[in-house]
């Protein structure tokens, strides 16, 4: 589903945020992506979306080249940063409806799937309201709803879990397994190792801009656990 091919990003300056990582997400895994703040997962998340611009490799999403056929790639993807940006003038219901018209989602179908998503989240009864009186938590529900809707082949995470009450943060990980069991694929980053290593079907881990463990979960963990495993990598790294 995702193929990231010797993927380099140097930002103005000369500053290598990511260098030559090589990736692959297949469909039907939950992929989390583990790293320091600053190692370049944020970076290769956005690449992966088509916001970045990076000089070398190639980025493919179901055989969508992300540079030379980027309308097909995004299409079929949805993406939601660590801190989404939301149209606050608008109410919960119309911006639904806006995300809906862009990927022309039918009238029915939109309707079926907003009223799943938002009775699961506990939004319902406030998508009548501005978004700009919308908590922070609230606010990230309805980021999640609107990816969610759009029934994407792959979904992009970068710390989700920041900002969701428990329930919220259990409903959506039972949904990125949907998402997976009907043949898309989720990657996330995230700082909650524990809940990486409960949900991940991968573990990717990188340092200074590069991939230093990638695997199944369990190889990648062993006997121990993802947070020593972390830990002595990020050690190891120090002591380079």
């Amino acid at each position: 589903m995702l193929t990231i091919s010797h993927f380099t990003k140097t930002y103005h300056g000369g500053k290598t945020a990511v260098d030559d990582l090589s990736l692959t997400v297949e469909s039907g895994e939950i992929m989390g992506f583990i790293g320091h703040n600053g190692a370049g997962k944020t970076t290769t998340l956005k690449s992966v979306a088509g916001i970045l611009d990076f000089e070398q490799g190639d980025i493919e999403i179901d055989g969508h080249d992300i540079k030379t056929d980027a309308v097909a790639a995004k299409s079929i993807t949805a993406f939601l940063p660590d801190n989404p940006d939301l149209y606050e003038f608008m109410t919960g219901i119309s911006y639904l409806n806006f995300i809906a018209d862009i990927y022309n989602i039918s009238a029915d179908e939109r309707t079926q799937r907003i009223k799943k998503y938002s009775d699961a989240f506990q939004l319902t009864g406030s998508l009548g309201s501005n978004i700009s009186s919308y908590s922070h938590g609230m606010k990230q529900k309805l980021a999640l709803i609107s990816a969610m809707i759009r029934n994407p082949k792959l979904l992009i995470l970068d710390e989700p879990f920041v900002g969701l009450d428990p329930q919220a943060a259990f409903t959506m990980k039972t949904y990125l397994r949907e998402i997976c069991d009907n043949g898309g694929a989720v990657i996330f980053s995230t700082h909650v190792l524990e809940v990486a290593e409960k949900l991940c079907d991968k573990i990717a881990i990188i340092r200074g801009g590069k991939l230093v463990e990638v695997g199944k979960t369990a190889d990648v963990v062993g006997k121990s656990t993802l947070e020593s495993v972390f830990l002595e990598l990020a050690s190891e790294g120090e002591n380079a």
